[in-house]
């Protein structure tokens, strides 16, 4: 029997709406962390176009003391978790129900519903926790009008915070006090949320451009209060950038952000008190990095914009989870490269966003968990919480905005809020909104087959061939898309795919675009690849051309072309989009690594040739381009990104090929990493701003290089540079490179540094976090990290309660070290397997998603493959197993299962 009953497949055609609406609910809630009472009292009533039925309410580890309908006792029985009223008055007059129950806060592990992180209260409901505060109908097409009293200690629980807006407040007998919110707006239960505990706040009023003024709250704990400063700078921006580029303004009095160190995820957007795990709102220059302070942004920036995407409208089924996610990425991602500035900053973001797409969703595109960005059906709602449904959910609405157009978009999402202000719906609402906004689009002419971007699976295959004609002076481009059937979808119908492209004279030069029939010329344009297979002619090509396809990456597919070296370089030299400059190098690498993984033999130490080392060496002193980029391009891909490119993995000649060229760039470009780090050392007062960041960045990327050097020689300058400016860096991202340099370089003075680390953070967990991190993802040596995960294990600040820090120790372990992790005697595996279990005990929700760790186990080599799937097993067979992690071995284990 499973702990959480036997799992059944909740399917997406099945939806049917609720037999009751609740139109108003009234908590009272009596805080006490053994004990919790909560008084629900409901305002509901039948829906008028569903069959008459029972009401049935979820609940989840509750104890229920008294059901009362309209004032008197009532009947009920209990169905499993559910407790279902039968014999309900007939009509549809609203009726009065309160329902009295208790719950244990201070037990609940799962940190799902309410609980308590370091004696302070919190919530989590989504997707399926408010039932366990409450029984309720506990899904998001039930949209209700919220009343909730608090009462607790004054002097344990001074501060009491709920959704909305405070109404009233005052001090109790014994000791005590309450406190009053009103949401002035419906809300699905998933969105409440209550806190309480000992807190204090950074605040800033504001005035909106419509007028209004508004009080915005950063809560932390005591202490905590100097790091709150980006977080509130970040929040202020994201209200002002949602007013001038959508035309949304804050429609609260007060919006709140409150930080906890015990969270399952980043954030959550509840309805004007947003709750944060403390890893994206503490940023100080002395304990965060640069790139936490742009996490700060992003997330901060991403809760907020879900206040209306998100909340003022929300989705109707949990199948429809992208609509407010998918949307909210984009918007988030769009305000980052907005706030980044420069053209050359939106590209390094445009990057970063892209190779997370390609090394963490296209994997999941083609594994066992594969799912379209609507799924058809679930088991376990948590675990669709996933990069398909977030990142590919963005570019899917990406293609839509650029399809329609900024200024189209902008008209779609006004028609959509037109339309569907305060109410649940589904994908298809938002697209035909999009489409009905724009008749002439492309995206209108080609709606119905656009839509299969949210009911197909898979990553597209888009295969590119060019013909030069000297004679008529044209350029013949034809494309094909495919698509490979996927776990849970055997056949694929054609995409709608955005194609921007350009094309390059053998100079590098942008060479004008002119389609057969039409006069208008341009450097770029979007072809929008709809068939099979379709075929462009563009006209007064003056030479034989270089083609800069998907550009900005228009579209999530892969681009197969056969580029010759030449090309690829002369792309790299000169290509106008940023985004195909990069991915020249990374073609390049990608295809010498994988000629050297496919080698037999000892792995070369000249795997990469001369003629791109120089070329490499031309960006890095190239004297414009920004910093980042030139640390983006310089940037080898990664293990994981060359493992998806083969058929068979050997983990381990993918480490010993790409360290053979991290070490050949190293050693090859020495003298210029020593200029890059001279001529970038320097930036002055510490400001987390792209341009210096990204002097940050290349800095650390050259003190790494000239270590890994140093290596070679038996060099003691560079290591003992590094340790210096370890021990002299003014801001944290400058210490973190230093250390992680030594770190990753093996160097003699890696351990002193870690210890003095340790010494001068212990008592900032975030900081250390990081110290448990960098350690797990370590170079191997003969085997060397697991067993220092082992005894990190035994450390007495390593908590495997604590989500963060779980996640920093073993997740970086086992799914970000896979040079570590895949060991020929599988004690990886043991060690994942026997961590699976054990965080499956405490948090089901984080023991799903390390379970992932193992989702391509099919494509290793031998011995790998077999002692992968045996400790997959090893978890399936476990008989209590929880609903999350049985969903996500079961399908990783598919045929193999029995």
């Amino acid at each position: 029997m499973l702990r959480e009953g036997q799992a059944t497949a909740i399917q997406r055609a099945d939806y049917q709406a609720p037999a009751w609406w609740i139109e108003t609910v009234d908590l009272a809630f009596d805080l006490d962390p053994a004990k919790t009472r909560v008084l629900n009292k409901m305002r509901i009533r039948r829906n008028p176009d569903v069959p008459a039925q029972a009401l049935r309410l979820d609940g989840d580890e509750l104890n229920l003391a008294r059901v009362m309908v309209n004032g008197g006792g009532s009947s009920f029985k209990m169905d499993g978790n559910q407790l279902v009223l039968e014999n309900l008055p007939e009509g549809h007059e609203p009726l009065d129900l309160e329902i009295f129950t208790t719950c244990s806060p201070i037990q609940n592990t799962k940190l799902m519903g309410l609980y308590v992180s370091e004696g302070t209260f919190f919530t989590q409901c989504e997707a399926e926790g408010f039932r366990r505060i409450t029984y309720f109908l506990d899904r998001p097409d039930v949209m209700a009008m919220y009343t909730v009293t608090l009462r607790a200690s004054k002097n344990d629980y001074p501060v009491l915070l709920s959704n909305g807006n405070l109404v009233d407040e005052g001090d109790l007998d014994d000791g005590r006090h309450f406190a009053k919110w009103v949401d002035p707006h419906k809300k699905p239960c998933y969105l409440f949320a209550l806190v309480a505990g000992k807190l204090v706040a950074r605040e800033q009023k504001i005035k909106s451009r419509a007028g209004r003024d508004h009080l915005l709250q950063v809560y932390v704990r005591p202490g905590d209060l100097e790091k709150t400063e980006h977080a509130m700078n970040s929040l202020m921006h994201s209200v002002a950038w949602d007013e001038a580029r959508f035309g949304l303004s804050l429609d609260l009095d007060r919006f709140m952000i409150v930080a906890t160190s015990d969270f399952n995820m980043g954030a959550m957007e509840n309805k004007g008190l947003n709750i944060f795990n403390t890893k994206y709102v503490l940023a100080s220059q002395s304990t965060a990095t640069d790139v936490d302070f742009a996490n700060v942004e992003s997330v901060v920036g991403h809760e907020y914009f879900h206040n209306w995407t998100g909340n003022r409208i929300t989705c109707r089924d949990w199948f429809q989870l992208s609509l407010k996610e998918g949307l909210t990425v984009f918007r988030d991602q769009e305000f980052s490269m907005d706030m980044a500035g420069t053209p050359s900053a939106r590209a390094v973001k445009r990057i970063e966003d892209v190779r997370v797409l390609r090394t963490v969703q296209f994997p999941e595109d083609a594994g066992p968990m594969a799912h379209p960005v609507r799924p058809d059906s679930y088991i376990e709602i948590n675990n669709f919480y996933t990069v398909t449904i977030y990142e590919k959910g963005s570019e899917v609405v990406r293609m839509q905005h650029n399809l329609v157009g900024r200024d189209g978009f902008a008209e779609g999402m006004k028609l959509y809020f037109d339309r569907h202000d305060g109410s649940a719906v589904t994908c298809d609402d938002f697209v035909q909104a999009m489409a009905d906004a724009n008749p002439a689009s492309p995206l209108t002419q080609h709606l119905q087959q656009f839509k299969r971007w949210y009911s197909q699976s898979g990553t597209p295959l888009v295969k590119a061939s060019g013909q030069y004609d000297p004679t008529a002076r044209t350029y013949t481009l034809t494309l094909s898309q495919s698509c490979a059937a996927t776990a849970d979808q055997p056949e694929k119908l054609p995409f709608v795919i955005p194609v921007e492209m350009g094309l390059l004279g053998q100079d590098g030069a942008a060479l004008p675009l002119q389609l057969q029939g039409e006069a208008s010329t341009s450097s770029s344009h979007t072809l929008v690849l709809t068939q099979a297979e379709q075929t462009w002619v563009f006209t007064n090509v003056a030479q034989a051309p270089v083609p800069s396809l998907l550009r900005g990456f228009s579209a999530p597919a892969v681009l197969e072309y056969d580029f010759s070296d030449a090309e690829l370089l002369t792309q790299l030299a000169h290509d106008t989009d940023a985004f195909n400059r990069w991915e020249a190098g990374q073609r390049l690498a990608l295809r010498y690594a994988l000629q050297a993984i496919r080698t037999q033999g000892e792995v070369a130490s000249d795997v990469m040739p001369a003629a791109f080392i120089s070329a490499l060496r031309d960006v890095l002193r190239h004297p414009t381009l920004d910093a980042a980029y030139k640390d983006l391009v310089l940037t080898l891909p990664s293990e994981s990104y060359m493992a998806e490119q083969l058929e068979v993995v050997d983990p381990q000649r993918i480490h010993a090929v790409r360290e053979s060229m991290r070490q050949q760039l190293a050693v090859a470009l020495q003298a210029d990493w020593a200029w890059a780090f001279d001529a970038h050392s320097d930036t002055g007062a510490y400001r987390p701003d792209p341009v210096s960041a990204g002097r940050r960045s290349l800095t650390g990327s050259a003190l790494l290089m000239l270590c890994l050097a140093a290596r070679d020689s038996s060099d003691t300058l560079w290591p003992g540079k590094t340790y210096q400016r370890f021990k002299d860096a003014g801001n944290m991202t400058d210490r973190f490179n230093a250390l992680s340099a030594l770190v990753y370089s093996g160097a003699t003075l890696a351990q002193p540094a870690l210890e003095r680390f340790h010494a001068l953070f212990r008592n900032e967990p975030l900081v250390i976090d990081k110290w448990f991190s960098l350690q797990a993802g370590a170079c191997d040596c003969g085997g060397n990290v697991l067993p220092a995960v082992k005894q990190l294990l035994k450390h007495p600040d390593f908590s495997l309660k604590n989500p963060n820090r779980a996640r920093s120790l073993i997740f970086s372990y086992c799914s970000a070290n896979p040079g570590a992790f895949h060991r020929a005697d599988a004690a990886g595996y043991v060690f994942w397997s026997d961590r699976v279990l054990e965080l499956d005990a405490i948090n089901p929700q984080v023991a799903a998603r390390l379970a992932r760790g193992l989702d391509r186990w099919r494509k290793l080599a031998e011995p790998y493959r077999t002692a992968a799937r045996e400790a997959i097993a090893r978890v399936a067979a476990k008989p209590d197993l929880s609903n999350d992690v049985r969903e996500v071995v079961t399908r990783a284990l598919g045929k193999d299962l029995a």
